[in-house]
């Protein structure tokens, strides 16, 4: 990882091809990197999804939130069936390159179970509580 490396020392405003980063992601051994989901207005976490090159760069080309299910190994569009989406507002590499954070506008509930989150399970006195 010379480039990550690197950029931990450069100054801010140093820029570098995307490509050159996509290739010193460290993948997972499926090809994907964890993708965390933020909202852009509240900055509440939203959800956790997985992404490889190709759903990266659908993400950044179309300017919508787009993963790869590993259950139904292929790519899926948030919200392509509920209308929920996630509109991209900025996309962030972590200093090790293995997370990505998203910024989005998120357009209803981001959880498949019409919760605003995907973190709605609560660990407090060693129970877990629905928020």
């Amino acid at each position: 990882m010379p480039l990550l490396k690197s950029l931990e020392s450069a100054a801010s405003g140093t820029a570098t091809p995307l490509e050159k980063l996509l290739d010193e992601v460290p993948y997972n051994e499926q090809g994907l990197v964890a993708a965390i989901a933020q909202d852009a207005t509240t900055n509440k976490v939203l959800m956790l999804g997985w992404m490889d090159k190709t759903a990266i760069k659908r993400t950044l080309d179309e300017g919508y939130a787009c993963y790869y299910s590993r259950s139904r190994q292929t790519y899926w569009r948030k919200g392509e069936t509920s209308g929920h989406v996630q509109q991209l507002v900025s996309m962030h590499f972590d200093c090790d390159g293995d997370a990505i954070l998203l910024t989005v506008k998120q357009t209803g509930p981001a959880c498949h179970t019409n919760r605003n989150s995907c973190f709605y399970l609560k660990v407090h006195d060693n129970q877990v509580w629905v928020e």
